[in-house]
């Protein structure tokens, strides 16, 4: 083809290369539509008291379950069925995934009598799932069923059946699992999302399945991070600076400051290192063998144990702090926070 042929072409339509079925935008508008009507759709089937019971056993199912979720499907609803145990795992409940294939070559050895079993197969009758089944049955393991085929051998073989419905597929020739896959994800993150809460399974807890996450360091605990036990330098009311000092830099950790303590273990003061420098601005050595109270600061900012890494780092910045002790309900220090140690877990 010669230059001049090529520029004859008719240049493709804006919103790019045309389909049979219009341009690739509207097939996808279309595809996103469709996937959003099938959850809508089995959200208002949810409302129904019939499947809201069913909906209901589920939950219950799982918060009695004394050993583990076993979820398992085969093809897209076992890739979906490993995205939901994911997230049952990280939302406190116990989880794995099971390939149907390999359980009934061995793996099968994984599920225990106090398991339950979460099953996904649209048309319930995936061969590899129900031979788990099957199985499963034996061991008097409970089974959750998440099909479109309530009549179906996987829908005979659950003891709570969680009926999607029949959902016609965003495919153009209606084969692919696309709008059936997204329907099982979101009935799973619902069923995950009802029982998290139904734990009480608050932001603390997600810390800690979370810890290298963002969120997980936004919630860790100031006694999570703060310097404790032989690394708290405690020196009593009434020591020299001099000897407060030699106490301190024999503390673990070699803290910049020392927490002065009354006759009752309460928070009298804090000494830090600036006022130190501060303390021998004037070249006065003779300041050192003065009582520590004489200099130490006697209403620092202080912070609880239960208080938040991330409002003590704001705490620190806004008053342009290094440190600050932190203190039990009878103002007894329990710990202390540096700036430098918030900083090493990323805060």
């Amino acid at each position: 083809m010669t230059p001049e042929d090529a520029s004859n072409d008719p240049a493709p339509p804006a919103g790019g290369p045309s389909t049979a079925m219009g341009t690739p935008s509207s097939r996808g508008v279309e595809v996103l539509r469709v996937e959003a009507a099938a959850i809508a759709r089995v959200a208002d089937h949810l409302a129904d008291p019939e499947r809201a019971r069913a909906f209901d056993r589920a939950v219950l199912t799982v918060l009695k379950c004394a050993g583990q979720v076993v979820v398992t499907g085969m093809g897209k609803a076992g890739l979906v069925g490993q995205k939901v145990s994911a997230t049952l795992a990280s939302t406190g409940t116990p989880s794995f995934f099971l390939h149907p294939a390999e359980a009934l070559h061995g793996d099968l050895g994984r599920v225990r009598s106090g398991d339950v079993v979460l099953a996904l197969s649209n048309s319930g009758e995936t061969s590899e799932v129900n031979h788990v089944m099957a199985a499963v049955k034996k061991l008097g393991v409970q089974v959750i069923g998440v099909t479109g085929g309530p009549e179906s051998t996987l829908g005979q073989h659950s003891d709570v059946l969680l009926d999607i419905g029949r959902v016609d597929e965003a495919c153009p020739m209606k084969l692919a699992p696309t709008a059936s896959t997204t329907v099982m994800l979101a009935l799973g993150d619902a069923l995950a999302m009802a029982i998290l809460e139904e734990r009480g399974f608050g932001p603390r807890d997600y810390a800690r399945f979370h810890p290298a996450g963002s969120l997980g360091r936004r919630l860790l605990r100031v006694d999570e991070v703060m310097r404790q036990g032989d690394a708290l330098p405690l020196v009593p009311s009434g020591i020299t600076v001099a000897d407060a000092l030699i106490q301190t830099r024999k503390t673990k950790g070699r803290p910049g400051a020392s927490l002065v303590v009354d006759e009752n273990g309460a928070l009298a003061g804090i000494f830090t290192d600036g006022d130190l420098r501060r303390l021998l601005e004037g070249g006065s050595f003779e300041r050192l063998n003065q009582p520590i109270d004489d200099f130490m600061a006697r209403t620092p900012k202080v912070l609880s144990p239960d208080d938040l890494a991330v409002d003590a780092h704001r705490l620190l910045r806004e008053n342009r702090i290094d440190m600050a002790p932190v203190v039990d309900a009878a103002r007894r220090p329990v710990g202390l926070i540096d700036v430098q140690d918030l900083i090493e877990v990323g805060i």
